[in-house]
Formats: structure tokens, sequence, C-alpha cells
């Protein structure tokens, strides 16, 4: 459980010095420049990402169950982290009404999928990995709607293409990477 904890302070930590410590980010970037930072950044990302996916997969093999999981909250999980796949699409895809309109999709997407495992999870580690994740969605969310509106140009067709590719990617997921990466198939 240590390495998960580990990992999320790091991971969600790095996320979250533009919410934390926006002025000591924007000295960092000025001392040793942007490309720097950025390498930085995603060094200790990537550092956090395995140690909470190394963390997690290690609290997995001795579970601390928390509570029964209704069959039903296991079966609303898959259509919330549809629509959070699509979130997610319309995050990358850009220029499209689901932006428009959201104007943080990335984050709203996070949310649901971390809103919807810990409907369909429950175990302590699934309550600090999902928890974790949804309060700094809620956080940053927050953070982001403080710094006003972000201009969208919607270019036709854009958000078609991010509602495609936000399903296939979650069929991708649900249906193979899923238990190919994580071993548990969401689907049985």
């Amino acid at each position: 459980m240590t390495a998960l904890v580990l990992g999320l302070l790091l991971f969600l930590g790095v996320h979250s010095l533009r919410i934390v410590a926006p002025a000591w980010r924007e000295a960092q970037m000025a001392r040793i420049g942007r490309n720097a930072w950025r390498g930085v950044y995603s060094l200790a990302s990537l550092a956090g990402f395995v140690l909470l996916v190394w963390g997690y997969g290690q609290a997995r093999q001795q579970p601390v169950v928390l509570w029964t999981t209704p069959t039903g909250l296991r079966h609303l999980a898959a259509p919330l982290v549809l629509v959070a796949f699509i979130l997610l699409a319309a995050s990358q895809v850009g220029s499209n009404m689901i932006q428009a309109r959201l104007q943080h999709p990335m984050l709203l997407g996070t949310k649901l999928w971390a809103f919807a495992h810990l409907l369909a999870n429950n175990t302590l580690a699934d309550v600090l990995l999902f928890g974790g994740f949804l309060a700094w969605a809620v956080l940053c969310f927050r953070s982001a709607r403080r710094r006003g509106p972000v201009a969208v140009q919607v270019k036709p067709g854009r958000t078609a293409i991010a509602v495609v590719a936000g399903v296939a990617l979650w069929a991708f997921f649900a249906f193979w990477a899923h238990a190919a990466w994580i071993g548990v198939r969401p689907f049985g």
C-alpha cells in the first residue's frame, strides 16, 4: 500500500503544481526553460505513475474489502466510463462542441472515470486510487474554472470524431485492454 500512496502523491502532486504553487511552477520554467521543465515534469509523472500502478497491483494481491458492492453498481460503471472516454477523446480532438460547452472535458472525464470505479470496486486500494483521482479532478476543475473560460473555435465534424474516437477507445479498453493490462474483465 505504501507504493500506491507514494505513487499517488508523486503523480497527483506533480499534476497539482498549477493549483497549489503556480508562481513556483512559473519560476522553475523561467529558471530551467520550458523544455527542461517538461522533461522533469514528465519523468516525475512517469515515476509516480509506475509507482501507483505497481502499488495498486501489489495491494490487489491482499485486498482489504470495505463493503459488498451491489451488482447493479458494477453495471452502472460501464456506461459512465463510456462517457468518460468520450470526454477524454473530446479533450484531445479539440475544436469540438463538447470542449466548447464543458471547457475541461478531460477533468470531467477523470471525475466520471474515478466515480464509476468507486461505484464498482470495494477495497481500500480502490478508495485510495480512484478516490485520490476523483478528489484531484474536483480540485483541478475548480481551479481551471476560476481561471475563466477558454475560447474554443468549433469546427464541423470534430464533435463526431471525438464521439467515435471515444467509443472506439472505450470498446478497445473494455473488451480487450482492461483484461490484458489490468487483469480484470469488465464484462465477465
